[in-house]
C-alpha cells in the first residue's frame, strides 16, 4: 500500500467514475483501474462496486477512503510544516466563502492581500456552509470564512466582523417612505428567502421569529442576485447582507433599503481552521487583513439626490 494508491481511491470516490478519477489523477484510465485492482488484493476486500455507466464504493470502500483522506491530509501537512518554515507567507491558502459573502466581500478585501502578501497564492471556492465544514473536516480547504456560530472542537474560530441586514422593499411598497424601521414593523410580514441550504435562509428565518414574520409561499430562488431581482419587480420584499448592496454593486432605483434601528440583525462573519494546521500561525495573519475591512461598508450606503430637471 503506498500513498499514490490511496489518492486514486480518495479520487474515485469523489468522481464515481473510472475515466474521470484517472483524468483528475492525471494518470490513464487503465492504470488507474490496474492500480485500485492492486490495493484490493493488497486488503482483501473489495472497494468498488463495478457496475455498467456506475462506479460506488463498498461500504468498506467508503470507510477506507475516508481514512485515507485523513491520510493525504496528514502527510500534506507534513510537507507544509516544512515549507511554511522557510517562507511563512509564500504557498497555497485553499480558502472557502459561502456565496452570500464571497462575491461580495473579497473586492474590498483581495486587493490589500495581494498587497500584503505578494508571494500568496489564495485559491477560492464557493460552496455552502456544510460542503465547506466538509472539506475542510477531510483536508480539502485550508479554512473558511463562514457565518458564526460553528460548533466543532475540531476547528479555530477567529471572529471577523458583524454584518447588519438591510431590508429591501420595492419603490410602491409602503414601507418604502420609512427612513428606518425597528424589527417589531417586520410583523406579519411576508419574506422572500433563498432555498434551503443556504445559511442566510436560516438567519433570515431568525430574524423573521424576531420580528413575528413569514416566509412568502410559491418561490425560493437559489441565488442572492435572483431574489433582488425578485423584490425589484415588486414580488415581495427580503433582506439584503449590507456588503450585497454596496459598490461595486450597481444600486437598484427598484428598491428601497431600509436599515434597523436599535439592536439591528446581524450575522457574524468569522474564519475558521483546523486547530490541526499547520499553517495556525499565518491564517491568524490572513485573519487580521479580513478584518480590516473599512467600517463604511458595514453601515447603510449613501443614496444619491434627486437631481432637478431645468426647464
Amino acid at each position: 500500500m503506498n500513498l499514490r494508491d490511496l489518492k486514486y481511491l480518495v479520487a474515485l470516490a469523489d468522481h464515481k467514475h473510472f475515466g474521470r478519477a484517472a483524468a483528475a489523477s492525471f494518470v490513464s484510465q487503465p492504470t488507474l483501474s490496474t492500480q485500485i485492482k492492486k490495493l484490493e488484493d493488497e486488503l482483501g476486500v473489495a472497494l468498488v462496486e463495478r457496475a455498467p455507466r456506475r462506479v460506488m464504493l463498498t461500504p468498506v470502500g467508503r470507510e477506507i477512503a475516508e481514512r485515507a483522506r485523513k491520510v493525504i491530509a496528514e502527510v500534506d501537512q507534513m510537507s507544509e510544516i516544512a515549507r511554511r518554515s522557510q517562507d511563512p507567507e509564500a504557498g497555497t491558502v485553499r480558502l472557502g466563502l459561502f456565496p452570500t459573502l464571497g462575491p461580495y466581500l473579497l473586492p474590498h478585501v483581495v486587493p490589500r492581500l495581494r498587497q500584503r502578501f505578494p508571494r500568496l497564492e489564495l485559491l477560492l471556492v464557493e460552496e455552502k456552509t456544510d460542503q465547506i465544514l466538509a472539506r475542510l473536516r477531510d483536508g480539502r480547504l485550508d479554512a473558511g470564512i463562514l457565518a458564526l456560530p460553528i460548533h466543532d472542537d475540531q476547528l479555530h474560530v477567529e471572529p471577523l466582523f458583524d454584518e447588519p441586514f438591510l431590508l429591501a422593499v420595492p419603490q410602491q411598497h409602503p414601507m418604502a417612505g420609512k427612513d428606518s424601521l425597528d424589527v417589531r414593523d417586520l410583523d406579519r410580514q411576508h419574506l422572500l428567502l433563498l432555498e434551503e441550504g443556504h445559511c442566510l435562509r436560516d438567519q433570515a428565518l431568525e430574524v423573521c421569529s424576531l420580528g413575528g414574520a413569514d416566509e412568502r409561499d410559491g418561490s425560493r430562488p437559489t441565488t442572492l442576485e435572483t431574489l433582488r431581482q425578485m423584490a425589484a419587480s415588486g414580488v415581495g420584499i427580503t433582506l439584503l447582507p449590507m456588503l450585497a448592496v454596496q459598490p461595486p454593486v450597481p444600486a437598484s432605483p427598484d428598491i428601497a433599503l431600509l436599515s434597523f434601528r436599535g439592536d439591528a440583525p446581524h450575522r457574524q462573519i468569522g474564519m475558521v481552521w483546523r486547530k490541526s494546521s499547520a499553517m495556525g500561525e499565518f491564517l491568524t495573519h490572513l485573519a487580521d487583513e479580513f478584518r480590516q475591512l473599512p467600517a463604511q461598508l458595514l453601515q447603510p450606503p449613501r443614496t444619491a439626490p434627486v437631481q432637478e430637471s431645468v426647464a
